[in-house]
């Protein structure tokens, strides 16, 4: 009876952690982008989709992970969690959902939406304040 309960106990800990929505790292050179196929470089950018059961999208900039799902190659329903690179902490993966994002001509990003990342409202406008641009929720970039 034993053998039994633990043989429940590890299949439902495995089971629990093969659907985690936990970010992965982004494996820069090496790891392609899901919308546009290209290999994700630059570490001031990327994006990540974690769906519900655990299946890692990844993206080398926000815009490609914004047209992924408008084009409806996954359902908004299907994602558990969106990840976004810190552009002022390279591979540093942060919630999308609340993240600062600013749009500005200095900052170019890999597809050229010119969007940026930032984990703090005050580190956006410090940002805006240096280089211009105009800052959004995750909300608003995806409605643009």
């Amino acid at each position: 009876m034993k053998i039994l309960l633990v043989a429940i106990v590890i299949m439902l800990s495995m089971f629990s952690l093969s659907c985690s929505q936990d970010a992965e790292p982004i494996s820069y050179n090496s790891d392609a982008c899901a919308h546009c196929k290209m290999t994700i470089e630059d570490s001031r950018f990327g994006a990540e989709i974690v769906t519900k059961k655990g299946k890692v999208y990844k993206f080398d900039a926000v815009e490609c992970m914004i047209n992924y799902i408008k084009k409806g190659k996954l359902s908004e329903s299907d994602a558990g969690s969106y990840w976004v690179i810190d552009y002022n902490k390279p591979t540093i993966l942060i919630d999308a959902l609340t993240a600062y994002y600013l749009i500005c001509p200095s900052i170019p990003s890999p597809m050229g939406a010119f969007i940026s990342a930032y984990s703090s409202k005050s580190i956006a406008e410090e940002m805006k304040n240096q280089k211009g641009g105009e800052i959004l929720s995750f909300k608003e970039i995806k409605e643009r």
